[in-house]
């Protein structure tokens, strides 16, 4: 980013804050106390240049990734980079701004006395720590306004360019917000039959006790397979129900997102499969006129006509399967059905809410850290638990193998260490900690044209903002008010 744009922001900034409106709104809503300390923020961050070069940092991963990492020129490629890349970019850019900024505005304060100039004043600590937080808060919502609309606005216009075939993919999959439906997975029925099954069994055959869990295990795993498998020469049909959607989707186009294992390769690297969707002589019938030919373990995506599910919203899909060895489609992940619900717009600004909460929970714990330790201490601590939530996935293996020695790839035995028995339930315990945010993905969801719900943004700010970011809330205030400000700086 050159000079001359970043006066322009500069200056842009400097004119709202001299119209007052800004000061204005924040007085209204949180008074003149917190107010004080939110403009007190938002000098701190002006003053380190902070604005000004995450803006530049920001606007050049939206301008700059596109120009450096070129598509293949299919939709596809074109939003991994314009979307995936850059939205990336954006979180972590934002992320690790927020929790410097977060640890420096207050830790610093304490280390060079600075904060007793405020406390003597009539000011509860709780609002100078509410202050900072929302001082915070305002600085990345408009630093998020700035770099989700210039993605917005590019994405507009380059996708002007691509081929018109290409076009079309773009606003019927990606720049679209589109529900899903899926087969019902009969848990409950499941669970019913494993355990008449299981005791069948225990009466033919008695087993030690310790056996019995991976006895009911393979019984469960076993009749999850009969109702998810394919074997040759045959055909298995699922019945989606689409539910209310049926009443807004007609006359519209469904796309069928599947995914299949096989327990063989193909010297081709693919299987054949034939798919029939809708029922014969009871409703719209549509059929593949030849096999596709499908990779394994890979998900596709393909259009279906519309208004082949029946009166009461059952859609009907069939696999028959040609091959000579079976089809595995997976309860969690094996047929999808998708379909429009809203525009790109609404849905994109919901995906910038989530990631807008995911920085509240980290402006809140670098805060938190800052209200007890200093600022080189308190950066390290938020980021060392920063690092832990991009390790969910090795804490996730330690947890599914139950030992932090992991299993052997070529015999298959579980390693054993002593530390186990209290590291996997403190693992366990991360995890859910970490999924309470991990679990809302927008980045991930827009990519690939998902609907991200208003009620998946209320849940994601009352499990993220309120239960995580309250906690951590709470610590912090309570950290902050009992410690000793008068020989902060003797202590360090």
């Amino acid at each position: 980013m050159d000079n001359s744009a970043l006066r322009i922001t500069a200056f842009l900034a400097r004119l709202l804050t001299a119209f007052g409106f800004f000061p204005w709104l924040a007085r209204l809503m949180f008074g003149q106390r917190i107010a004080a300390v939110m403009a007190l923020t938002w000098k701190a961050a002006f003053r380190f240049r902070l604005f000004i070069v995450i803006v530049g940092l920001l606007l050049a991963a939206v301008v700059g990734l596109p120009l450096l990492i070129k598509d293949d020129g299919t939709a596809r490629g074109f939003t991994q980079i314009l979307l995936t890349y850059t939205l990336s970019t954006i979180t972590a850019l934002l992320g690790l701004s927020t929790l410097w900024l977060a640890c420096g505005t207050l830790a610093r304060d304490i280390e060079e006395c600075q904060i007793q100039m405020v406390v003597v004043k009539p000011i509860a600590r709780w609002q100078i720590w509410l202050g900072k937080w929302l001082g915070l808060m305002s600085l990345n919502a408009a630093l998020l306004a700035i770099s989700g609309l210039s993605v917005f606005l590019l994405l507009q216009w380059r996708a002007t360019q691509l081929p018109e075939a290409e076009q079309k993919i773009l606003h019927n999959e990606v720049l679209v917000a589109r529900a899903s439906a899926k087969p019902p997975t009969f848990e409950n029925e499941l669970e019913k039959e494993t355990e008449e099954r299981l005791k069948v069994a225990l009466e033919r055959t008695p087993v030690s006790p310790g056996e019995i869990p991976l006895l009911r295990q393979q019984i469960r795993e076993g009749l999850k397979a009969s109702a998810q498998n394919v074997p040759p020469g045959w055909q298995q049909s699922w019945e989606i129900d689409l539910g209310f959607a049926k009443n807004f989707i007609r006359d519209r186009p469904l796309y069928l997102r599947v995914k299949f294992n096989t327990a063989e390769k193909s010297p081709s690297g693919t299987w054949d499969v034939l798919w029939q969707v809708g029922v014969p002589q009871e409703t719209k019938f549509w059929q593949t006129e030849r096999p596709m030919s499908l990779a394994p373990d890979t998900f596709h995506e393909f259009e279906v006509p519309p208004d082949l599910f029946d009166a009461a919203g059952k859609l009907t899909v069939t696999v028959a399967n040609p091959n000579p060895v079976s089809l595995l489609f997976t309860m969690e992940e094996g047929i999808e059905v998708l379909y429009r619900e809203g525009g790109f717009g609404l849905n994109f600004a919901r995906g910038l809410g989530i990631i807008f909460c995911w920085m509240a929970l980290l402006a809140t714990l670098g805060l938190a850290a800052a209200s007890f330790l200093s600022f080189p201490v308190a950066a390290f601590a938020s980021v060392a638990a920063l690092m832990v939530v991009f390790s969910a996935g090795t804490l996730a293996s330690a947890v599914t193998d139950g030992t932090v020695m992991g299993v052997d790839s070529e015999s298959g035995v579980r390693g054993y260490s002593v530390v186990d028995a209290v590291a996997i339930p403190v693992f366990k315990g991360i995890l859910v900690v970490i999924n309470m945010a991990k679990d809302y993905s927008p980045v991930e969801a827009l990519s690939a044209g998902r609907s991200i719900t208003w009620l998946e943004l209320a849940r994601a700010f009352v499990q993220i903002v309120l239960v995580l970011g309250g906690i951590l809330a709470v610590f912090g205030i309570w950290a902050f008010t009992r410690r000793e400000l008068a020989t902060a700086q003797s202590n360090q």
